[in-house]
């Protein structure tokens, strides 16, 4: 005799398993024109997405080199890591309609976004802000090691020591390879991730895992599209963040039809 508690158990359904394809560089680069088109059909829609982040770097900006007051840094730095998985729903539901056929309708595209609240991705906001915060205390380690004899007071000062001294060179070299590490970690759990627990109902782990098998079973075309998307997301930043506007939509466009080659239909 079975208890109430066995027979939920016996009959409540498993999730199916999640397939996942090869894909070659020839869906890099399909996907990254569908990521244009896509941004072509909504423009409007990806551009507010885009402004969120433009106006994040901008605030930064001002706040180091006009008002002098980084301490606004922290908030600013430890906002973006929560909010990003939501901007980031907003575009891949934005491509999901435009391939189902369905209206573009800003306001419906919010309401998922804010129903997410109550789904996994959520969870993931404090993933992503989990691994922004090891970032910003490896920084800090490494200020310390590199740097802790140095003085500087403003950002121009900064630069000129990072680059013109051999604690500064080491700074910038150990730094780099460190942050290069926690960008593939952050990009393993996330380029997959995020849009699965978007299509379809699994639980955080399960959606992490398959994110990092996904990068794993598809190596050099994924390396390929994280190269290409800290590539472009650089070159954004030089016109004063204005071209995030255009290169963030465009990438997250991109990130779902990545995620709609590399995972196979239900």
């Amino acid at each position: 005799m079975t208890t109430p508690s066995e027979e939920t158990v016996a009959f409540t359904p498993r999730p199916p398993a999640v397939k996942i394809n090869t894909i070659s560089f020839a869906d890099v680069r399909a996907a990254l024109a569908a990521g244009w088109r896509d941004f072509l059909k909504a423009p409007l829609i990806g551009l507010f997405f885009g402004a969120i982040y433009a106006a994040g770097g901008i605030a930064i900006f001002l706040f180091l080199k006009v008002y002098h007051e980084p301490w606004w840094i922290i908030p600013i730095a430890v906002g973006f890591p929560l909010i990003g998985p939501f901007v980031a729903v907003g575009l891949y539901e934005t491509s999901r309609r435009i391939a189902a056929g369905q209206p573009l309708k800003f306001g419906e595209i919010l309401m998922v976004i804010f129903a997410q609240r109550k789904r996994q991705v959520a969870w993931m906001a404090f993933v992503v802000l989990f691994i922004f915060w090891m970032w910003l205390y490896e920084v800090r380690m490494l200020l310390a090691i590199f740097l802790g004899f140095k003085s500087f007071s403003s950002v121009e000062d900064f630069w000129n020591i990072v680059t013109t001294t051999p604690e500064g060179l080491g700074f910038l070299g150990v730094g780099t390879g460190v942050g290069a590490f926690i960008s593939y970690i952050l990009f393993c759990t996330t380029v997959v991730g995020i849009p699965l627990l978007l299509d379809r109902e699994i639980d955080l782990i399960t959606g992490i895992i398959y994110s990092f098998k996904s990068v794993f079973q598809n190596l050099a075309p994924m390396i390929g599209f994280g190269i290409i998307v800290v590539a472009l997301t650089f070159a954004a930043l030089l016109p004063m963040f204005l071209g995030l506007l255009v290169v963030l939509p465009v990438l997250g466009h991109a990130t779902w039809h990545i995620y709609k080659a590399v995972v196979a239909p239900e």
